[in-house]
Order: C-alpha cells, then structure tokens, then sequence
C-alpha cells in the first residue's frame, strides 16, 4: 500500500462495543482486522497491503461520522500548514503504535487528524 503526501488514507470509526463492531463489519462486509489491543482494531485492506481504516472504542461515536486522517511526510509541517490556513490543532501531536498524529478541526469545526510514521 503507498501513501501519498496530504492524501486522505485512512478512515477511523468510532464505536461504543469494539466486539459487536467488528462482528458486524466482518458479518455484513468480510472485513477482516488486526488488533491493537481492547479498543482499537484495524481494518485491513482488501488487497492485504496494511490497512485502510479502524474501529476505536475509545472516542464516543458521534453524529458527525467518522475522523479523516491524512497521511503526512513532515507531521509539524503540516501542523503549521494547518494552523496558518486557519485551522486549529485541537489535539497532539501525540505517539500511537506506529507513529505519531495530531487532530485538527477546519473552519467549519470538521475535525479530521494527520498521521505519519
């Protein structure tokens, strides 16, 4: 699986029962999953190249949908793009397994994250 700079790669969907989740996705989709643990599995790709999103028990699942993240080459570079286009960095930059990301919400208080390795 390639990334690509600022393209959107990844979709996280927050769920309030991570099992009954993911027997739902793999029952109605054949999703499979890698498990990170009590509150976060990774949705696999299709192709079996990485992943294409996640189930994350431990945000509360809101009207809304589901957090954006984009993949970033140069993470605080893209904080302060974000920040000078008007946006606001709302959360992290913080480490998770695999790398680090940060959550920002855009001007219209859509709040979407960026991620890199």
């Amino acid at each position: 699986m390639t990334e690509a700079h600022h393209a959107i790669s990844y979709i996280e969907l927050n769920v309030a029962d991570l099992p009954a989740a993911r027997a739902f996705y793999e029952s109605a989709f054949g999703w499979q999953f890698t498990d990170y643990g009590p509150t976060y599995a990774g949705i696999r790709s299709p192709d079996g190249e990485g992943e294409v999103g996640g189930l994350n028990a431990e945000r509360e699942p809101v009207r809304g949908g589901p957090l954006v993240l984009v993949f970033s080459d140069d993470l605080e570079a893209t904080a302060a793009a974000v920040e000078a286009a008007g946006g606001q960095v709302v959360e992290g930059p913080y480490g998770y397994p695999g790398g680090r990301r940060f959550h920002f919400t855009d001007p219209s208080g859509n709040e979407l994250g960026v991620y890199a390795h």
